[in-house]
């Protein structure tokens, strides 16, 4: 049974289908999740119980985010050891992303949290958060 509570999904609006799969694509399967659904329009990726939805939406206002608006500035996920989120960082520009904050990481995020923010071509940031020893213990 699922925990009340927990995240279910995550729909995310892009300017550009295939720029965001490919992006998303990458970095998610990198994070263990796997394909769910393909409909024209939108893709999804599952891992667990829950999943997430890039969708061309042709109700969209814009076709980049902005991550400096009201609304989402980021989606932050746990991405393994340090080394693990060195080795995304090193990957990621051939897959469309960029390292942001450059001059203050990995601890962009403050002093003891080693983490990669990165931003693809239509403006998403993602936190990739590498586990602490306490996360270790607690397994």
């Amino acid at each position: 049974m699922t925990r009340p509570g927990a995240l279910h999904h995550v729909e995310v609006w892009v300017g550009d289908l295939a720029v965001a799969e490919a992006s998303f694509g990458w970095l998610l399967g990198a994070l263990g999740y796997e394909p769910f659904q393909r409909w024209e329009g939108g893709r999804s990726w599952a891992l667990d119980s829950c999943y997430l939805v890039v969708e061309q939406s042709p109700a969209r206002t814009s076709d980049r985010h902005d991550r400096l608006r009201p609304g989402l500035n980021h989606l932050a996920f746990h991405a393994g050891d340090r080394a693990a989120v060195d080795a995304l960082v090193t990957e990621a520009p051939a897959h469309g992303w960029r390292l942001l904050f450059a001059d203050r990481h990995p601890y962009a995020g403050g002093e003891g949290v080693y983490a990669a923010y990165l931003e693809n071509a239509d403006g998403f940031e993602v936190e990739l958060v590498a586990a602490t020893q306490k996360d270790t213990d607690e397994r």
